[in-house]
């Protein structure tokens, strides 16, 4: 873990964090996720394989002619970001569709005390950075997996499926493992040579949660855990620079987005419109 230039004691670090230091995120085997690149290969290639191009929604649901909204003006250059996928250019990341809302559900169970308002932060947050629309559907049944399917029409009707959050732990979910907080990540299909995310997931280790919340700071920090779980669903990967809550290992004095996750997010925010999926 990394510290500012006046370091904490360490039982300040025991007592913000526990015995080792949070590590905020995780890849699951064949889910997208913020980590390792190769995940969101493995990820995309799984869905293609299991289901083909005809098991997908109408094409454009709910997609608007124009962008909902607009990603803040953000100087540029100022920190470091990067992206989970990029286009066949190499630079333009993968995003999300700006012209249709990001639909999400939450599997509630196990929520630790004050769970509801990390999440409403979180997504507050990263929908101020990007200028994405976030709409909340309430609540589902769904556990989290590795191999989950995009488009469940049985149980979300005829959209690609929202989202996942789900509070969990490194019994059911094996991603959690050690001082991993959470998992997460966006699934992207392609067509017309342009990929596109269209569905996610976002696992939350509700017992560390809990504690952390318990801990000095810990509401600031969980906050920040939780914020930067959901950048990774709309695109960001891990850097190594310390000053961003894109990096990998929780920091008591970094709890707010750096400039460097603030130019990447807004980036993400500036996708193309999808009616093609």
């Amino acid at each position: 873990m990394s510290f500012g230039a006046v370091p904490p004691t360490a039982d300040e670090i025991r007592r913000a964090l526990g015995p080792a230091p949070v590590r905020r995120s995780r890849v699951p085997a064949l889910l997208t996720t913020g980590a390792l690149l190769v995940a969101v290969a493995l990820g995309v290639s799984w869905w293609a394989r299991t289901y083909g191009p005809a098991a997908r929604p109408p094409a454009g649901v709910e997609e608007s002619r124009t962008p909902l909204s607009a990603p803040p003006l953000v100087p540029a250059g100022s920190g470091a970001y990067a992206f989970l996928q990029t286009q066949d250019d190499g630079s333009s990341p993968v995003a999300w569709s700006p012209c249709r809302p990001i639909h999400w559900v939450l599997r509630p169970s196990g929520a630790p005390d004050g769970g509801d308002a990390l999440l409403a932060a979180a997504f507050a947050d990263v929908a101020a950075a990007t200028g994405l629309t976030f709409v909340a559907d309430g609540p589902t049944d769904e556990a989290p997996a590795d191999e989950r399917g995009v488009y469940q029409p049985d149980r979300y009707g005829r959209r690609w499926a929202p989202v996942l959050v789900a509070w969990s732990d490194p019994g059911e979910h094996a991603a959690l493992a050690g001082t991993v907080a959470g998992s997460a990540g966006g699934t992207s299909v392609t067509a017309d040579g342009y990929a596109v995310y269209v569905s996610g997931q976002l696992v939350l280790d509700a017992p560390q949660i809990a504690d952390l919340l318990t801990s000095p700071n810990g509401s600031a920090v969980a906050r920040a855990v939780v914020t930067h779980e959901l950048a990774h669903v709309v695109g960001l990967a891990h850097v190594d620079d310390p000053g961003q809550l894109m990096h990998p290992t929780a920091d008591v004095r970094k709890v707010a987005l750096g400039p460097g996750d603030r130019e990447g997010l807004a980036l993400l925010g500036a996708g193309r419109c999808a009616p093609h999926l």
